[in-house]
């Protein structure tokens, strides 16, 4: 049944609640222009940068699903976190000066300047499903750990988060979106922290038991390091993890609009190792409490109800463990880790939708006037579709599988095509069409097969349009290719359209 919350933590929620929400609106004095709204201007630091990146990560999927994960099976999916270190490098290295030096606010314009207006549009409308799929799972799952707290329908709750987010990102823009980012990663850390030290209090026999208890249950495993592809083995969910830290990092818009709105190319970078390296403990932090729970629930088995899902463990701890107003914080910090990431991907959307869409495609001259019309217009429109996918997902058991086979499918290999771009200079259109086709068959193939793991589909999609696109142009196409990722980030701009379209 709900349990409503203590007078203090209602206090402590609404002051965080009313608190976001007008800091985040004292930006609309900032971002009256389109590059302030949809680039910060370009001069924010590095640090606040990677915080915002990190808050971005750290969503309410991390904050709930993965303690999910773990109560209910161990620590296989924290393999994904080890592929970090090797996509910061490879970002860092490649992916930040490549934007830098194009000075495009959207991440898609290289995919046009490789291989034409197709390429581009393939990219934006799949990365618009992703972020809406994105968005309506955070908000569904947020709203599913405030319902036993404050007794209120979730699909009130999930429309009051959606509200929230979306009127501080359309008054303040990108400014107001990563500076909140920066607050919330602070209260999620602390929320978070919060929670693990009360694990600890309230484990009979102390860390000791703990450790005992997890390790005989294998808790701690990182899953079988065996060869097959149709588990998810450490070797899987690895190869997993760097691919989509390769996307995330080399063509997601959330990231890229970062990367631009750093104030120079070395405070961009620091903002991506920041990032990386403060997830890296933090997700083993998230991982820990699931399996603490675990041995939590089975020393005091008669404090959870019986039948309760992996996803709502850790909820129910927070209602029925945490003190008084330690309970407001943590539930606060869940809050945070929602409304970050549906405010970048809020914001990130009607940018692309103004920049690769309207401007592309309609109105290609629109003044500063108009243009701010279209994003607040976007903004408004995205944050509610979000929220009608929040809606739809009710019900869903376990809400992190299928979050990640809905990004599986709808990433559409879009990691395959930069790839292609990038690191072969003499890469042709029509092979790259080929290879996206294939690409995408290839991931809808996997993704309905019971004969290899979900987790392989980006990987599989992501190989198929770089070898296909490959071999064809080598075909096809003329003899050997420089790598066309340093020629980009050093010695100067890649060839012209007319070169590369053919």
């Amino acid at each position: 049944m709900p349990i409503g919350l203590a007078g203090v933590d209602i206090g402590v929620l609404i002051v965080y609640l009313v608190g976001v929400v007008l800091f985040g609106s004292w930006f609309v004095k900032t971002s009256r222009s389109t590059d302030r709204f949809m680039a910060a201007g370009r001069r924010l630091p590095g640090w606040a940068v990677g915080l915002s990146l990190f808050g971005t990560y750290l969503s309410s999927i991390s904050f709930l699903a993965l303690p999910g994960k773990a109560y209910a099976s161990n620590w296989n999916f924290f393999v994904f976190s080890l592929s970090l270190p090797l996509a910061a490098w490879v970002a860092t290295r490649y992916f930040v000066p490549l934007y830098r030096k194009r000075n495009e606010v959207s991440a898609y314009g290289y995919l046009e300047h490789r291989f034409g207006p197709w390429a581009r549009t393939y990219a934006t409308v799949f990365y618009l499903l992703t972020q809406l799929g994105r968005m309506g799972t955070i908000m569904f799952l947020v709203a599913l750990a405030l319902h036993p707290l404050l007794g209120w329908p979730v699909w009130t709750l999930i429309v009051m988060i959606g509200l929230l987010v979306t009127f501080y990102a359309v008054m303040g823009g990108i400014e107001a979106v990563i500076w909140t980012d920066v607050i919330q990663s602070i209260v999620l850390l602390g929320g978070a922290l919060a929670a693990v030290v009360f694990i600890f209090v309230g484990m009979p026999g102390g860390g000791g038991e703990l450790f005992r208890v997890a390790g005989e249950a294998h808790k701690f495993s990182l899953g079988s390091f065996g060869s097959s592809i149709a588990e998810d083995t450490f070797w899987v969910v690895l190869v997993y993890g760097v691919f989509i830290n390769l996307q995330n990092f080399g063509i997601d818009q959330n990231y890229i609009q970062r990367y631009i709105a750093a104030k120079s190319d070395k405070e961009a970078g620091k903002s991506v190792w920041l990032s990386a390296l403060l997830y890296l403990p933090a997700s083993a932090m998230f991982f820990f409490i699931g399996t603490g729970l675990f041995v939590f629930y089975k020393l005091q088995p008669h404090l959870l109800p019986a039948g309760t899902a992996a996803d709502k463990v850790f909820p129910h701890f927070i209602v029925n463990v945490l003190p008084v107003g330690m309970t407001g914080l943590v539930i606060a910090a869940i809050m945070a880790a929602a409304m970050s990431t549906v405010s970048t991907s809020v914001n990130s959307s009607a940018t692309v939708i103004l920049t690769d869409i309207y401007k592309r495609y309609f109105r290609k001259n629109a003044d500063e006037k108009e243009s701010m019309r279209v994003l607040h217009a976007t903004t408004i429109v995205w944050g509610l579709a979000g929220m009608g996918v929040g809606l739809a997902m009710m019900g869903v058991q376990q809400a992190l599988d299928a979050w990640w086979k809905w990004a599986g499918i709808f990433s559409g290999g879009m990691l395959g095509l930069f790839l292609l771009g990038c690191f072969y200079r003499r890469a042709r259109n029509v092979p790259a069409v080929i290879g996206a086709v294939v690409g995408v068959a290839v991931i809808l193939w996997v993704t309905f097969s019971a004969a290899i793991s979900t987790l392989m589909s980006i990987v599989l999609g992501t190989s198929a349009i770089f070898l296909v696109g490959w071999a064809l142009s080598a075909m096809f196409g003329g003899g050997p290719s420089p790598n066309a990722a340093e020629a980009e980030a050093g010695e100067g701009a890649e060839t012209h359209t007319e070169e590369t379209q053919r």
